[in-house]
């Protein structure tokens, strides 16, 4: 009973167990043989004990569905996800259900998505047919959107004001422009996308991306669609078998980064988790700091890549995943599903602070650790994410190369290039924690504060005490985390 019910409402069905082979675990990430040589070799392999295995993953399941998410936790922040039961489990770790869910809740609220995203794809169709049909567009396309304006607004205004229907189909004519200038640059990059992959040689597989991608950018029309996007989307495509699925587990890893996209003509959205990586720097090794403002004036434009896509560009398919599901497993926060219904930021996922100090430690170990950790030591401040210590980590084990060879910035790409292609995933983690305990103790010592928000720098003190003790409190966590990693 049990296991039917999981297969019904989780989509568990069909996944391998422990016994299956090499082979069958690894088929949907197949590389094309004429790639073999081009990508970068992976070192993540499912371990007996340490990874969370499908079997591990339904006996976490209480009888009507709620899942025992500080187990679940614990296994993969020790070994990562088996590939059988990514997709299922990455959708609770990006906040997608609630662990305190039923099977039953779960079941409905996924069907509610999927129909919200069908409409949300209906209304695309309306203004470019192509979409759904397994094609998709990779030429600019003719502006003609008159008749398409006045269908999408005849539901939306059924009165005689004249102004107020003026004002409707100016904002969603310039909306549906912007959209359908934007599609062309998605197929263009859909193409692109993980082009190594068995999967993508397929082109209703490559129409998946698109779609999903095009009514990602539709309906988040603030920020619209970015190149990137399609190295943070694809791995749902090909873990989930339902495109409204995909999308869903999607946009709530957009929450995370949605900012890191978001730019202007005179500014990154990256740019904030920029320059805390160049405190972290300037903290922990003011020599190599230096030396790397003179070369590119500071910016560290050559870690973009890496902080925007989360090392997909770096790492073998199979590593990024892993290194992805760690991350959030360690910076899990229980209340992200409800709170995701009412906010678009990741930062408004922040526990109330009388609400921590009535936790128990059981509802504590629903946390990942690092985010457990932080709310311990009341430190909220998400600009200091672990992927920013681990580009941090990535740029401190060449410094020596780095200061000695490094003459301009394409010397410091080169370089860092160099590392970042033969990147041991699990090491760089537990590289990021050591980086955090370093930079910290380094922090209290001198009082160098450059993680913080630059409106909290003239309400800080040097001999403010009480910062300094959550300093080295925090520095002590922090080695703990790296010890058990």
């Amino acid at each position: 009973m049990l296991r039917d019910s999981l297969d019904a409402c989780d989509g568990v069905a069909g996944f391998m167990m422990e016994n299956s082979t090499a082979g069958e675990e690894d088929s949907r990430f197949a590389i094309r043989p004429e790639y073999q040589g081009d990508v970068p070799k992976t070192n993540f392999k499912p371990r007996a004990r340490k990874t969370l295995s499908a079997r591990r993953w339904k006996a976490a399941f209480s009888q009507d569905g709620h899942l025992d998410i500080a187990g679940v936790l614990r296994r993969i922040q020790r070994g990562g996800v088996h590939p059988s039961i990514k997709g299922v489990v990455w959708e609770f770790l990006l906040g997608c259900f609630d662990p305190n869910s039923t099977f039953d809740e779960r079941n409905e609220l996924r069907q509610r998505r999927r129909e919200q995203y069908e409409r949300w794809k209906a209304e695309c169709q309306n203004m470019v047919p192509i979409l759904g049909n397994g094609k998709f567009i990779t030429a600019p396309i003719m502006m003609d959107d008159d008749q398409m304006i006045k269908d999408l607004t005849t539901n939306a205004d059924s009165g005689d004001d004249n102004g107020a229907t003026s004002s409707i189909d100016s904002v969603l004519a310039e909306k549906v422009t912007q959209w359908k200038l934007s599609l062309h640059q998605i197929g263009l990059d859909v193409i692109r996308t993980d082009r190594a992959l068995v999967f993508y040689e397929s082109e209703a597989n490559q129409a998946t991306l698109w779609n999903v991608l095009a009514v990602y950018a539709w309906v988040d029309n603030s920020i619209g669609y970015v190149q990137g996007m399609n190295d943070i989307c694809s791995p749902m495509v090909i873990l989930m078998e339902n495109e409204a699925d995909a999308f869903w587990c999607f946009e709530r890893a957009m929450r995370r980064l949605r900012e890191n996209f978001r730019s202007s003509a005179t500014s990154l959205g990256v740019q904030s988790q920029l320059s805390t990586l160049a405190g972290i720097i300037r903290a922990i090794d003011p020599k190599l700091h230096e030396h790397l403002e003179e070369l590119d004036g500071g910016q560290y434009l050559f870690a973009l890549r890496m902080l925007m896509v989360l090392f997909r560009r770096e790492l073998s398919f199979v590593d990024a995943l892993y290194l992805w599901e760690v991350m959030w497993a360690m910076e899990y926060n229980p209340n992200i599903s409800s709170l995701y219904e009412v906010s678009r930021s990741r930062s408004d996922v922040v526990p109330n602070k009388n609400a921590v100090s009535r936790m128990d430690t059981k509802q504590l170990k629903q946390y990942g650790k690092y985010e457990r950790k932080l709310i311990k030591t009341g430190h909220g401040d998400q600009k200091s994410a672990l992927v920013v210590f681990l580009v941090a980590s990535v740029i401190e084990a060449k410094n020596k190369r780095l200061l000695k060879e490094a003459k301009g910035p394409d010397d410091v790409v080169k370089i860092v290039g160099e590392i970042t292609a033969s990147l041991d995933a699990k090491k760089a983690l537990r590289d990021a924690l050591k980086i955090q305990e370093k930079y910290l103790r380094k922090a209290s010592s001198s009082f160098c504060f450059s993680f913080v928000e630059p409106s909290f720098h003239s309400h800080m003190h040097a001999h403010d005490l009480g910062f300094q003790t959550w300093l080295t409190a925090y520095s002590a966590n922090l080695c703990m985390q790296a010890k058990q990693l």
